[in-house]
Parts: structure tokens; C-alpha cells; sequence
């Protein structure tokens, strides 16, 4: 890659993490709110539930928004107003404008994948590998985002906590804001990829008339996408965000029950101003997340070597089987840390092969569309997750949350399943 295509990998990458940041801040943050707010799990679930809907259901208009405007001018308005809306959480007084500030992040966050992903595969050559480094930012924001939030929580109040992540992505912004984002797309060729050549757009602004899409172009392009069984795979798109969603929301207070049980660790002094806000699980919460790496790596070597839906049927299979071993792992501190681990490298092992599952069964000339809609089915209906796992918590406890857990993830089994007996493949 030259120096122009380096600096498009920069910044979507950085602007890639920044969202997961944000995204598994929350769960972190609503450990606090819990008892700043005076409420209960299930209101603050509904709550989440909101931004988190929003974050999904933003993505099909998002992608048509880029074929409109362009990749660049909607990361910049992600960027900033992802900033903004944690500006405004920092000053939330109260549970509406908390929901408002949430809200406006899931809004301005949704545009963020059908644009990062347009513009590298439509500026940079070598996509393969650009990919490569924009998975890496999402991965570094899904671990480090909660672990620096924790440790400012250590020092800070959270009004302070949310007013000081705003700043990172202004610095992305200002950084994008210099990429010549233009020149690399305009010099792009891509003669040597017929469909690409044939559908890719000039990133910096092409005729109008050829990049507005119409109600019934997405309406035929549709009907084609589900002729071949595609609502399928859709089915278990929502089923794997739901587990998602149900599972990350409240791990952390999930974490923190049990490890109260377990362990008592003095790493912080007890008469230490930061005493009072250290809280182990959040540690233990940020190495769920950063055992999901692996889970990454794993799952990509898996659908390089077998069919994806295949091997969706024996994972979505053990993820219920660890939600049903997290509760009577509990009993001792090396059950429980392993169980916890295992869950969290299965949960993201799903994303690659969920991925590579889309693209064999849809049309290369509605891939965005088809991702439009899966990224619709898994953070927007997933959402609903963080109010069922609220609900649950809130009127029956975490055996009864884990055994949802495990009926979510043997519905996904069987979507899966369905997938390999009945849908057709494109690819």
C-alpha cells in the first residue's frame, strides 16, 4: 500500500475501534448508573436498549446514505457525533436525557460499517490486507475501550469518565478530516475485478443519477437476495445478536456477584481514594473481551478450511453449553475464570464464520445490501437483548438469564441448520 492508501487504513481503523469503544463502554458505565440513577436493571436495559436498536436499524440507510454522499463526510459525522453524544451523557441529570444521549450514539454510529467498509473497498487495492488492520482497530476498541474506562473510573467520576472519551474521537476526526480521501479513490482501478468494476463508485462524488438508490431497486434487489434462502441466514444473524447483546450487557455486574463470593484481592490500598471504585469484575470483563481476539483468529482459519454454516451448528451448540456450565462453574474461582473465558472466546469465533456465511449466500452484486440487512438483524433486533437480560435480572436472577442464554443459542443451532439443509448458496 502507498502512503495515501496507509492513511485511509489509519483512519478507518481508528474510527472502526472508537465505535466498539464506545459500544462496550456502556456496560461498564451502567455498573454506575445502576446506583446513580437509583433505578433498576430492567429500566437501564430498556434504556440501552434504545441506543443499541438505534446502532442496527441505522445501518440500511446508512449504506444508502454513502452511495449518496460519500464514505468520508459520514465517518466525520460518526466520529463527531459520537463525541457529542458522550458529551451529553457526561451531563445527563437525569434517566431521558441519559436515553437521548444514548440514542443519538446508536443514530451516529450506525452509518460507521457500511461506510468504513465501502471505503476501503473501493479505494484501496490490496483489501485483503487493509481488512486485516480495520478488524484489528474494532478488536483493540472492544478490549481497550472498556479496560480504559474502567481505569478512569478508578480517578474519576463518570460524569468526568464520558466527558474525557469524547476526546479521542475528535483526534480521529482531525486526523480524517487531512486524508485525501478524494485523490486515492479517484485514481482507484479496479479493471481486474469485473464486479467491482461494475459496481464499485468513485468514493469522492460520481453523477448523482447513478448513486441515488431507489425504492424499487432495493425492493427487486430484495426479493432476489431472499429467493434463495438468504431470510435464513438472516434468522441466524438475529438469534447470534440476541446471545450477544443478552450476554455483554450486564457482565460486568454478573462478573462482580460472583467474584464477591469468591475472591477478596487487596490490590488497591483500602484506604486508598481509589478504593471505593475498583471493582475486579471490570478487569475480568475486559479479558472476556480481549480473549475474543483469539475467537476472531479462530474463526477465520475455521471458514477457510470448512463450510461456515457447518460450523456455526456445532458453535452456536457450545455456546449453549456454556451458559448452562456459567452458574455451576461459580463454585470455584478456576471453573468460573475458565468458563467465563471459554464463553467469551466462542462468542466472537461467531463473527467471522456469521460473515463468511453471508457472503456464500448472497449475490455478489447485493453483498451490501445482504450486510445491510444482517448488520440490521444483529444490532438492531439483536438490541433487544439488553432489555431481556435486564428483565430477567430484574424479575427472576442470572440462572434464569443463562438458561435464555442457552435456549437463544440452540435456536441459533437450528437456524444454522436450516441454513445447510435448505437455503441455496451464491458463491
Amino acid at each position: 500500500m502507498d502512503t495515501a492508501e496507509r492513511q485511509i487504513v489509519a483512519f478507518t481503523a481508528g474510527a472502526h475501534g472508537l465505535v466498539h469503544t464506545y459500544e462496550l463502554s456502556i456496560p461498564i458505565l451502567l455498573t454506575v448508573w445502576i446506583a446513580e440513577f437509583s433505578t433498576t436493571a430492567a429500566t437501564l436495559g430498556g434504556i440501552v436498549t434504545v441506543g443499541y436498536g438505534l446502532f442496527g436499524v441505522g445501518a440500511l440507510p446508512g449504506g444508502i446514505l454513502v452511495d449518496r454522499f460519500g464514505s468520508k463526510p459520514l465517518i466525520l459525522a460518526c466520529l463527531g457525533g459520537m463525541a457529542g453524544s458522550f458529551l451529553l451523557v457526561s451531563l445527563a441529570p437525569t434517566l431521558p436525557v441519559l436515553m437521548l444521549a444514548i440514542a443519538i450514539w446508536g443514530v451516529t454510529a450506525s452509518v460507521y460499517h457500511p461506510a468504513g467498509l465501502a471505503l476501503i473497498s473501493r479505494s484501496i487495492d490490496q483489501r485483503g490486507t487493509a481488512l486485516g488492520y480495520h478488524g484489528i482497530g474494532g478488536n483493540l476498541g472492544i478490549a481497550l475501550g472498556p479496560l480504559a474506562t474502567a481505569l478512569l473510573l478508578l480517578a474519576f467520576d463518570w460524569e468526568v469518565v464520558a466527558a474525557l472519551l469524547t476526546v479521542p474521537a475528535l483526534l480521529v476526526a482531525g486526523y480524517g478530516a487531512t486524508v485525501d480521501v478524494e485523490r486515492i479513490s479517484a485514481a482507484s482501478d479496479r479493471e481486474d475485478d469485473p464486479v467491482s468494476s461494475a459496481n464499485d463508485r468513485d468514493d469522492a462524488g460520481s453523477d448523482p443519477d447513478t448513486t441515488v438508490m431507489t425504492l424499487d431497486s432495493v425492493v427487486g434487489d430484495t426479493r432476489a437476495l431472499m429467493a434463495g434462502g438468504f431470510v435464513l441466514v438472516l434468522a441466524f444473524a438475529v438469534s447470534s445478536g440476541l446471545y450477544y447483546r443478552t450476554f455483554l450487557t450486564f457482565l460486568p455486574d454478573l462478573l462482580g456477584d460472583v467474584l464477591s463470593g469468591l475472591v477478596d484481592v487487596q490490590l488497591i490500598d483500602p484506604e486508598s481514594p481509589y478504593a471505593e471504585e475498583f471493582d475486579l469484575a471490570r478487569y475480568l470483563y475486559v479479558a472476556v473481551l480481549t480473549v475474543g481476539v483469539l475467537g476472531q483468529y479462530l474463526g477465520g482459519r475455521i471458514a477457510d478450511r470448512v463450510r461456515p454454516e457447518r460450523a456455526l451448528i456445532g458453535l452456536m451448540a457450545a455456546l449453549a453449553a456454556l451458559a448452562l456450565c456459567f452458574v455451576p462453574a461459580s463454585g470455584t474461582t478456576a471453573t468460573f475464570l475458565v468458563v467465563s473465558l471459554l464463553l467469551g472466546v466462542a462468542l466472537f469465533t461467531v463473527q467471522p464464520l456469521s460473515q463468511a456465511t453471508v457472503a456464500a449466500y448472497s449475490p455478489p452484486d447485493s453483498r451490501g445490501l445482504s450486510f445491510g440487512f444482517t448488520y440490521l438483524a444483529i444490532f438492531g433486533v439483536g438490541s433487544l437483548g439488553a432489555a431481556l437480560a435486564g428483565t430477567v435480572l430484574t424479575r427472576a436472577g442470572a440462572s434464569e438469564l443463562f438458561i435464555v442464554l442457552a435456549a437463544i443459542a440452540t435456536v441459533g443451532a437450528l437456524c444454522a441448520t436450516a441454513v445447510v439443509r435448505l437455503a441455496t448458496r451464491r458463491d
